[in-house]
């Protein structure tokens, strides 16, 4: 035996001098199989705490802890009172309930999470105690369990008794027909709530209108609301053509907070501004956003979502959408971050917030990963179990392509009948959808031809009573839209005008359920915390309808040895590694500061870049390189027969507010604003730094004709010519691919800001 086993090792290693000789590795075929899998498509890496790449846990994380006098905290995770940040500030002063907050943070973390799986503890019981937890307190509680320990916690503590769902209804043509036709088949599925977007701006008074009339023919009660810049959103929920809001984005590290979106303070009066007009808020938070802004502070993502989290509830905000949201793909290439993702769901529901669970963007290739992260939501039920589902094709949504879309209405109805789990939509027959579709393609045609507005055609009703997606339906005179979107949202025209349009135009019944809605909005009980609308109007939240789940224990942790070993799987690759091929060094010095950047006196756009492009990093995300996309963009401003200029932005890394530096310094009021990953942005003096004329964020897709486009938009903006957008191809799979890279790129070009630092000329040579 023992001369076999030498032969066959001597066979082995013969073999393995035959590739060595050929220039090759032996390879097996099984693993060569392995690698072409949709799951490896995907960026797994190593954990890098100090840039914010940990899921749950990180070295830089504090211990909980807490000490007041006097009714005021004057120490909190371990920070002194003297040196809070604006968030330890905001926590401390308004989510904190300090009559607890002793007896909480005495109480052992796993005995809290022992509760919390406790069929004989209620949630009020745990809710009390956890309204005085820190930051991380919270987070040392959900690291006892694992995740069906969590599953079991999320069941017995979200707010409503009753799960439900959420649908996106968007599509690249924005046309008014298909998205009233698609509203109407997702609340007659049963959506609660609809929400739209835009891929331009200005089309989004028509888009709220197209879904608030066509989920009112679905379904009386439908929630509905559109999802852009919170100024916008809050004028179209003040007119009456949204009822609910989930924009107000807010972030646990003091610098992502302040450079990309105000201060909680701000946050508390926008939400109380929603509420004054009945209209439903959520704030929106998720893990990865800090690391992905190149702000982390070295703290794990589940810590700054934790602060997200309780600087929701001290605003008063009812609920958030939570679960990582578009930046799934960056805690799902570190060890452990799907767990670190239903955490964040769990401490949402500890801290009394209604859940829109995320489970909406993109979050894999794989359909068994897809799907087992789902059922972390889908098996224990969330007050939305995603926010949302792609109730249109994945072609059409505009939300970064969506997880889950309308091919998968079925598989949905089949495992909710398998389970016997209520995932919030309802199985309908082909014939109630297609009354339904076109009863509400009619009826938007109805309002249009009431306000004067561009006629929807009878051809277009037709169609979009089978369409499939926006490519079923033809083309409409976009500036003519855009003008009639503008007069909805600037002038007399309010829903109460929607309501008599269709009124007279003999749609009573939808008249009806859109006037209720109003009513509704008066009476304010769909305020309340998880509320949505059940049959007739009724409403279904944390107190009509309260979770009265009580419902184990110890078992098997994996841990130690044995979760190491499990992390350390082949394709993780270390994310130090990718900094030095970032570039910067050949061809280095081609772009000349000159000096200060001056305001413009003659038409002009100005091309302001940021503080790496050109210098630290000399290609895009998509490999182009800096050189070539400058020019381009110069070529296409020149086209038009208007001079550009380029500036250096120092101050932000961040791209609205590069192209808002550069607008106020331009002559004409316009600049193009770019980061050295690519996304690029045509801005306006006089918008807000998070409004825009055009933005092209899917930088990977961006070609050399395409940035050459955009400079020729944007001088033609100069100029007052019209102008149509820019069209960009959109892939999906881009971030799934890219995130990690996209983050590391904005790290390196965040690292070069100077704060006080103004723009610079530039000249290249």
């Amino acid at each position: 035996m023992s001369q076999s086993h030498s032969r066959r090792g001597q066979l082995y290693e013969a073999q393995v001098t035959h590739y060595r000789e050929k220039g090759q590795a032996m390879r097996s075929k099984r693993f060569e199989t392995l690698s072409s899998r949709p799951i490896n498509r995907e960026t797994y890496i190593h954990p890098w705490p100090e840039v914010g790449l940990a899921a749950m846990h990180s070295p830089l994380d504090p211990p909980p802890g807490i000490r007041t006098e006097d009714g005021l905290v004057v120490e909190m995770d371990g920070v002194p009172r003297e040196s809070f940040d604006l968030i330890d500030c905001f926590i401390a002063r308004h989510s904190l309930d300090l009559d607890v907050a002793e007896r909480a943070m005495n109480t052992p973390s796993g005995e809290i999470a022992r509760m919390l799986v406790d069929i004989n503890v209620p949630r009020a019981e745990i809710l009390e105690l956890t309204s005085g937890c820190t930051a991380a307190k919270l987070v040392d509680i959900v690291r006892h369990m694992n995740v069906l320990e969590m599953m079991v916690g999320l069941a017995k503590m979200r707010v409503r008794r009753t799960p439900a769902n959420q649908a996106h209804v968007t599509n690249r043509k924005e046309h008014p027909a298909l998205l009233a036709a698609d509203a109407a088949e997702a609340a007659l599925r049963g959506f609660a709530e609809i929400e739209t977007t835009v891929g331009v701006a200005r089309y989004a008074p028509l888009n709220a209108l197209a879904i608030l009339v066509g989920s009112q023919v679905g379904r009386g009660g439908a929630l509905t609301q559109c999802s852009v810049e919170e100024a916008t959103n809050l004028r179209l929920g003040f007119r009456g053509l949204t009822s609910y809001s989930e924009t107000l984005s807010v972030y646990g590290s003091e610098k992502a907070f302040v450079d990309g979106d105000d201060t909680p303070w701000s946050k508390a009066f926008l939400g109380s501004a929603y509420a004054s007009r009945g209209v439903k808020t959520r704030f929106t938070s998720g893990t990865g956003s800090e690391a992905l802004m190149g702000h982390s502070e070295g703290k794990s993502m589940l810590y700054l979502e934790a602060r997200c989290l309780l600087i929701t509830r001290g605003a008063g905000s009812q609920g958030t959408q939570n679960g990582s949201i578009s930046c799934i793909a960056l805690p799902e290439s570190l060890p452990g971050g799907v767990r670190t993702v239903l955490a964040e769901n769990l401490i949402a529901t500890m801290l009394g917030l209604e859940v829109a669970a995320g489970n909406d963007a993109l979050a894999s290739h794989s359909e068994m990963r897809k799907s087992a992260k789902l059922m972390l939501q889908f098996i224990p039920g969330a007050d939305f179990v995603t926010s949302g589902y792609g109730a249109i094709p994945r072609y059409d949504n505009m939300f970064g392509g969506g997880n889950f879309d309308v091919t998968e209405l079925d598989d949905w109805y089949v495992i909710q009948r398998d389970m016997q789990v209520d995932g919030g939509i309802t199985p309908v027959q082909q014939e109630e959808v297609l009354r339904v579709r076109a009863r509400a393609a009619r009826a938007i045609q109805a309002v249009f031809d009431a306000f004067d507005f561009a006629s929807i055609s009878e051809a277009e009703v037709e169609l979009a009573l089978t369409a499939y997606s926006s490519e079923d339906m033809p083309d409409r005179d976009r500036v003519t839209d855009i003008k009639a979107a503008n007069v909805l949202l600037g002038g007399p025209l309010t829903v109460i005008e929607v309501i008599t349009a269709l009124h007279e135009a003999g749609y009573r019944d939808v008249a009806a359920n859109i006037l209720e809605m109003q009513r509704q909005r008066v009476i304010g009980d769909y305020l309340q915390p998880a509320a949505i609308f059940g049959e007739g109007f009724r409403v279904l939240s944390g107190l009509t309808d309260a979770n009265d789940y009580q419902g184990p224990g110890t078992g098997y942790r994996v841990e130690g040895e044995r979760w190491t070993a499990l992390q350390d799987i082949p394709q993780a690759w270390d994310p130090r590694t990718f900094l030095p091929t970032l570039g910067g060094a050949l061809g280095a010095g081609w772009l000349e500061e000159t000096g200060p950047a001056l305001p413009g006196d003659q038409v002009e756009v100005i091309v302001a870049v940021g503080p790496a492009f050109g210098s630290q990093i000399d290609r895009t995300i998509g490999k182009l390189d800096h050189r070539a996309v400058l020019s381009a963009i110069v070529r296409g401003i020149e086209s038009e027969g208007v001079p550009a200029r380029v500036i250096r932005v120092h101050h932000t890394s961040d791209c609205a507010f590069i192209g808002h530096a550069g607008a106020h310094l331009s002559g004409s009021g316009v600049a193009i604003g770019i980061q050295s990953k690519g996304t690029t942005v045509i801005h306006q003096r006089d918008l807000a730094p998070l409004e825009n004329l055009e933005l092209f964020s899917m930088a990977p897709n961006i070609d050399l004709d395409t940035y050459r486009q955009i400079g020729r938009n944007a001088a033609r903006y100069a100029t007052l010519k019209p102008t149509v957008p820019v069209p960009v191809r959109i892939d999906n799979t881009a971030r799934l691919r890219l995130i990690v890279q996209t983050t590391l790129m904005h790290l390196h070009e965040t690292r070069q800001v100077e704060r006080g630092k103004p723009p610079s000329a530039l000249r290249a040579i």
